[in-house]
């Protein structure tokens, strides 16, 4: 009973990791850069929840209606607040360097995270914020006692994967992204725009990371401005070991991921170790298959 509540929290947390990874692996896949200042969009979502949570309640509104609209409008709210951040950063930082050395797109993604992080320390202060967004209790089946936010987490998870494969698949901008991916310059000659089809891209992957702000708060209800940065950290390892570049593959990275550190934390000998089995783990996928789980090697043209 124990290890089955285990592995669905595991999976829980997983489905969290893989919302993070599924920006990682789209930006990577498109516009071929690692965005490290995607785990502090989740902390900015999450400061919008904050001030949503925290804000007075309107003179001519009900408590009952406040109580129901309040959840979703901060839902929404932080998506959008999330898309224009990661539009914002795309336009400002990486567009500039398109063309230029891995390496100082690296620096300058490093750079953005900081200076998120920063300013949300100055705005809101270094203290940990309680953010309840929804108090949605427990579900009770017999002895077995299942959080409802998990539960919510879980089917979130599967409609987001879901409506992103089929939305790649099938529509014309989901195409247009794979032959991006693909060959950029080849998709430029058929009239497809680059610079579009990439802030799209940012801004699919920026309104994922405020909704997996959302189920972290469900999960943890605590908000620092280094609320996003392990979470970041452990999503893109859950991208690489899915195969950076592959949606089912930063799913699946992501449900072993938190499936491992579930289990881990729930062993009192081996969860002060949590972290580094995590990435023994990573390690050692890697060394047997370089390009991740469901990764595929593609040819660098020279």
């Amino acid at each position: 009973m124990d290890f089955l509540i285990t592995l669905l929290n595991g999976i829980s947390l997983g489905g969290v990791y893989a919302m993070i990874a599924l920006g990682y692996t789209m930006v990577y896949g498109i516009a071929k850069l690692l965005n490290f200042a995607h785990g502090d969009i989740i902390m900015v979502g999450g400061y919008t929840l904050y001030l949503f949570v925290f804000s007075s309640l309107p003179s001519f509104m009900p408590d009952t209606t406040w109580a129901i609209l309040m959840p979703i409008l901060a839902i929404l709210c932080a998506v959008i607040v999330c898309v224009i951040l990661g539009v914002t950063v795309e336009r400002v930082a990486y567009r500039p360097l398109r063309g230029a050395s891995p390496l100082a797109v690296l620096i300058t993604a490093i750079g953005v995270s900081y200076l998120l992080q920063s300013l949300a320390l100055v705005l809101f202060g270094a203290d940990t914020k309680i953010v309840v967004v929804l108090d949605l209790g427990v579900w009770r089946l017999g002895n077995l006692q299942i959080r409802v936010s998990t539960v919510i987490t879980l089917i979130a998870t599967v409609v987001v994967m879901t409506a992103l494969s089929l939305f790649v698949k099938y529509s014309k901008t989901g195409r247009a992204m794979v032959a991006v991916s693909e060959d950029r310059d080849a998709a430029r000659l058929m009239g497809i725009n680059i610079n579009r089809i990439i802030t799209i891209t940012f801004a699919i992957g920026s309104a994922l990371a405020a909704l997996a702000g959302l189920f972290s708060l469900l999960d943890v209800p605590s908000l620092m401005p280094s609320f996003g940065a392990l979470p970041g950290i452990k999503a893109f390892t859950a991208a690489v070991i899915g195969g950076i570049g592959s949606i089912p593959g930063a799913m699946l990275g992501g449900i072993l991921l938190g499936v491992v550190e579930c289990i881990c934390n729930s062993i009192p000998a081996i969860a002060p170790y949590t972290i580094a089995i995590e990435f023994a783990i990573l390690i050692i996928i890697l060394l047997v298959r370089p390009t991740g789980i469901l990764g595929k090697k593609r040819r660098e043209k020279v």
